[in-house]
């Protein structure tokens, strides 16, 4: 036992890395060590409270859901709109966040309005979403891209300002012009944490999910949990909650993955 606690604490420096397998290990121990955690919470008491239902009970309500209550039709919803809300925004926010960081007057006229509405909360405009979009998908998809759109074009347009400038300086002296020093230089060298960037704000979209389809909703994660909500229906409603977590961590995943398609040379740099 000693000898483990000392491989273990000869480990734990800073910056020292970690074998792929040990990683798995850590993850999987602390998950396990959160389910039983959160058993115990549940079921250490005279009476379970229907109010904090424990892994085996939310287990039980998600086959339910899937099985019995069609509860796919409401994920797939859910993803839709996430998809769709991610896409435009990052079609807004990829263009412009390049211009800006590639280009000091770009940023200069549209930076100020960027960054007053990165202080806006996303909820403030809800009521004006229903009055000029109505109740429909519209309505929430506005919403969850404007919970994401001014983020990501600060964290893409700081990414592109840190190209290197004897890259540029380079392209320059070769007599390359604005546009192909923009396309050839600028953005291959920025892609990587833009692909990162969109991995972290992606997150963000999972967050305002429900936010987004609380408000008239008949579909979607959201809409589920708060038709749960109203028959105190907890184990439904942290079931929804496990839903999300899943769906999120497998669009990081996924992500993850691009990143290690696209850019092996830095997989080196990941571990």
């Amino acid at each position: 036992m000693a000898g483990v606690l000392t491989m273990v604490w000869a480990k734990f420096d800073f910056k020292q890395p970690v074998a792929p397998s040990a990683r798995l290990m850590l993850g999987l121990t602390a998950w396990i060590a959160f389910v039983l955690l959160w058993h115990c919470a549940a079921t250490l008491r005279e009476a379970p409270s229907p109010l904090f239902p424990g892994p085996l009970q939310v287990l039980e309500a998600l086959r339910e859901l899937f099985l019995e209550r069609g509860f796919s039709a409401d994920v797939l919803s859910s993803l839709k709109r996430i998809a769709l809300s991610f896409g435009v925004a990052l079609a807004i926010a990829l263009p412009l966040g390049v211009l800006m960081g590639a280009f000091p007057l770009v940023s200069a006229f549209f930076n100020p309005l960027v960054s007053a509405f990165r202080y806006l909360p996303a909820p403030a405009f809800i009521p004006l979403l229903l009055m000029w979009l109505g109740t429909g998908d519209e309505q929430k998809i506005a919403f969850l891209v404007i919970g994401v759109v001014w983020f990501l074009i600060t964290l893409i347009s700081d990414v592109v300002r840190q190209v290197p400038a004897d890259f540029i300086e380079t392209a320059k002296t070769l007599g390359g012009s604005r546009r192909v020093i923009l396309w050839t230089v600028v953005v291959p060298a920025s892609l990587p944490g833009i692909v990162d960037t969109c991995r972290q704000m992606l997150a963000v979209s999972w967050t305002y999910l429900v936010i987004a389809e609380i408000v008239a909703a008949t579909d979607g994660i959201g809409a589920m949990m708060m038709r749960a909500r109203r028959f105190v229906h907890v184990d439904d409603i942290m079931a929804g909650i496990v839903v999300i977590g899943v769906l999120g961590l497998l669009c990081d995943l996924a992500f993850r993955g691009l990143y290690w398609l696209l850019f092996p040379y830095l997989r080196q740099s990941r571990r």
